[in-house]
């Protein structure tokens, strides 16, 4: 057969999709709109990589590196200091700029430096700032707001972030809150790999987020059905060939899919100009980040006409077209299970070889993975319609509504499955990444150690501030229940400058707060303990003998060391070490105010630890006001008992992210093929009516079409996610165990977007079963 013959049918077969008058033209909409959701995914999904390499790109251009060699002031450096914060769940990226010189680099994204008291706001932060809901922010923020950050300064389209000028940040060097610099970024930057699990999560999160987008462009190819099959009857009747007849349905569904991709250009447009406006799991973009990779852009292109084709060729091979009618309306042959099992056993085969690696040796092969994981997937597409042929054929008799169902379904099973193959696809997947997130989650998780029972924020006092005002003003603060001030520094059995040989801690403070840190047996002002069963400390006995003499060194703000004598007293109490709010036993020795030298009082570093009733509202941002009133360099720190690799969220975000978009997909799509079944059997519907059948019994029966094939679907979804996802426990070398939380949530959030969808039938639903929906042309 020539290329011409072909070209000609398929050409004809274009004519046909968009000829058929108003009927023709909303099929062609619809299969165009099914499509063109997919299309819209796939373009989004190749612009991804490009849009998270655009946003490395811009966090490193920015980064103000203050490590490494010191550099010394000309007219081309710039002082900064970082100034980030919180505010609620939000985080605030800052920073504090003084330029030295005329040649001081610009951070990308301002066409000036802000003078001191003077800020430049991301257009996020401005709108917060401007909200009610920012007023506590503008307390903590006392600066002018005169500029915008532009597009280049700035990785997301919802970032807060904000330039702040100030004056006197070299006085700021020696206590490390500020640096110099002569340009932005990170010279020293190279690209970390992630580990083997990391990457593992990484293929699968892609095959899953895009088998779904895969299944519906094969679903909504086939819109229209029983349509094609009466016009293609009629073409048998005029003469063609069987042959003929195939390739021109299969250039009907090319026109739909070629309108499919004009529609998913012009939805991706839309959703890319609409991404800059929405911020998911933290999240944002801009419009310019979304931008297809050309040669990706261009295989979807291809592709997706070309499954449209294969996809038609391959659905018509088991079905007679002649002149009239086409044998679809006989009771079809069984479907084999056979066959079926294949593409599940060969997706586990691919994977066996991988089992147990974990991280020691786990060289995931990503072709296997990425093979493995699409047949046990698509395995779910192969066995759901043998799944529902054989249960509805078995489904016995009910309700009114219950037999229409019951009915349908057992004409048309293959329909129904494949509605809701997408949505089972898309549930498998997501039930797999969950137990393998939830499996391998502790290895990427760690206890932080901080007592939260004592403390839940801690703040480092500068050396220009008074640990005592600042304990005063942080007392005064709403929210605030205690305040347990500590100072500490090191003390040798020589001076520093002569390296000593032994040497221990000191901390400093009242008795109330000594009692955090050690077990004390009396305590008045004037007081010294030696501490007995701190960690790893090996230095304090030796060290404990009154009127031994030790040192301490202290830096003045020229950078000048020099070393401070200080004479354990007689007599020394001993006391027990317990954890304190940091969730350390300190060893070395505790101090009272009282027993402290001018000399070695100056040698001190402050620290306050924080105990905050979190039943008042906002308590922890009037505390993070309270200090940047104290120092708007200062940053409290807010603790947790764990904390999880960045990483590890990243991905886990990625997912989110991309799930969220296919929900959206597959509750679209779902409700396009819903309208299409309902417009097939319009005629029906009203003859029901006409002959005196309730509107709720067919609404119910619609329901119990939906119903059934996506119960059935859903059940089939959890067996395999669950085989998935214990095989990839496996192949971490993780303990298998099924995350029931996890599955009940996926499967629940699977049976909701059908509820949804249904719910929105409803109206068209009722529409179409007035009597008037018999009158024909």
């Amino acid at each position: 057969m020539n290329a011409r013959q072909w070209a000609r049918d398929l050409g004809m077969g274009l004519r046909f999709a968009f000829a058929g008058g108003r009927e023709g033209w909303i099929r062609a909409l619809l299969t165009a709109v099914g499509v063109g959701l997919g299309v819209a995914l796939l373009l989004l999904t190749t612009a991804l990589p490009g849009a998270l390499a655009e946003r490395d790109r811009r966090e490193e251009a920015r980064l103000n590196y203050t490590y490494g060699e010191e550099i010394g002031r000309g007219d081309d450096t710039l002082m900064t200091a970082d100034v980030d914060t919180a505010f609620g769940e939000l985080h605030v990226r800052g920073r504090i700029l003084e330029p030295e010189g005329d040649k001081a680099p610009l951070p990308p994204g301002l066409t000036r430096f802000p003078a001191p008291d003077e800020m430049m706001v991301s257009p996020a932060l401005r709108e917060l700032l401007d909200s009610d809901d920012g007023a506590l922010l503008r307390e903590r923020l006392p600066y002018e707001v005169v500029g915008t950050i532009g597009e280049q300064g700035l990785i997301g389209s919802q970032e807060l972030a904000y330039y702040a000028g100030a004056e006197g940040l070299p006085d700021r060097v020696h206590d490390g809150t500020a640096g110099r610099i002569r340009a932005f970024g990170n010279p020293d930057a190279t690209p970390e790999e992630l580990d083997p699990v990391l990457m593992l999560l990484v293929l699968v999160v892609f095959v899953v987020l895009l088998m779904p987008v895969a299944v519906f462009i094969a679903a909504a190819v086939r819109f229209g059905g029983e349509r094609r099959d009466r016009r293609l009857a009629a073409l048998r009747l005029v003469g063609s060939d069987g042959g003929m007849t195939r390739r021109v349905a299969a250039g009907e569904a090319l026109g739909g899919a070629l309108l499919g991709l004009l529609f998913g250009t012009v939805f991706f447009l839309a959703g890319r100009e609409f991404a800059a406006s929405v911020e998911l799991f933290r999240i944002s973009v801009f419009p310019s980040y979304l931008n297809p990779s050309p040669l990706l852009a261009l295989l979807v292109a291809v592709a997706v006409p070309a499954a449209a084709v294969l996809v038609t060729l391959l659905a018509l091979r088991g079905v007679v077209i002649e002149p009239l009618g086409v044998v679809r309306t006989a009771r079809p042959a069984r479907r084999r299970l056979w066959w079926r099992l294949l593409l599940p056993l060969a997706g586990l085969g691919m994977l066996a070889p991988m089992l147990g690696q974990g991280r020691e040796n786990g060289d995931f092969n990503g072709y296997l993975v990425t093979g493995g994981v699409i047949c046990l997937l698509v395995g779910v597409t192969a066995l759901l319609p043998w799944i529902v042929e054989t249960v509805v054929g078995r489904l016995g008799s009910g309700s009114v509504s219950w037999q229409l169902a019951v009915r349908r379904l057992q004409l048309s099973s293959g329909a129904a499955a494949r509605m809701v193959n997408g949505i089972a696809v898309a549930v498998a997947g997501a039930i797999a990444l969950q137990m393998l997130f939830a499996g391998v989650e502790d290895d990427y998780t760690r206890e932080t150690g901080f007592e939260v029972s004592q403390a839940q924020m801690a703040f480092h006092v500068p050396a220009h501030l008074d640990l005592s005002e600042a304990t005063a003003k942080l007392k005064d603060t709403e929210g605030v229940r205690a305040v347990y001030p500590l100072s500490d520094t090191y003390l040798g059995d020589r001076p520093w400058s002569q390296e000593p040989e032994r040497s221990a801690q000191a901390t400093v403070g009242d008795c109330a707060a000594l009692r955090r840190v050690a077990r004390l047996p009396s305590c008045a002002d004037g007081d010294v303990f030696a501490l007995r069963g701190g960690e790893f400390d090996t230095d304090t006995a030796p060290l404990s003998r009154p009127g031994q003499k030790l040192y301490a060194e202290t830096e003045a703000a020229d950078g000048k060391v020099t070393d401070v004598a200080y004479t354990l007293p007689d007599p020394l109490k001993e006391a027990d070490s317990v954890e304190d709010p940091t969730g350390v036993r300190r060893g070395g020795f505790l101090m009272t105010p009282g027993a402290l030298t001018a000399g070695l009082a100056e040698t001190l570093r402050g620290h306050v630890y924080l105990s905050v009733d979190d039943s008042v509202p906002h308590a922890r941002e009037h505390v993070r006001n309270a200090v940047a009133a104290l120092d708007p360099l200062a940053q409290p720190t807010s603790w947790s008992t764990t904390e999880r690799s960045e990483r590890f969220d990243a991905v886990r975000t990625g997912l989110f992210v991309g799930a969220t978009a296919v929900l959206v997909l597959i509750g679209a799509s779902l409700l396009v093929s819903q309208l299409e079944q309902l417009r097939e059997r319009r005629k029906l519907l009203a003859a029901l009516v006409a002959f005196g059948t309730r509107r709720r019994t067919l609404s119910l029966s619609v329901l119990w079409q939906t119903a059934i094939p996506i119960g059935l679907g859903l059940l089939v979804a959890s067996a395999v996610g669950m085989t998935l996802g214990a095989v990839l426990l496996r192949m971490t070398a993780t303990p298998v165990r099924v995350d029931w939380p996890s599955v009940l949530q996926m499967t629940g959030i699977g049976a909701g977007v059908v509820v949804v969808v249904t719910l929105l039938s409803l109206p068209p639903l009722l529409r179409m079963m007035r009597p008037d929906g018999l009158r024909t042309e």
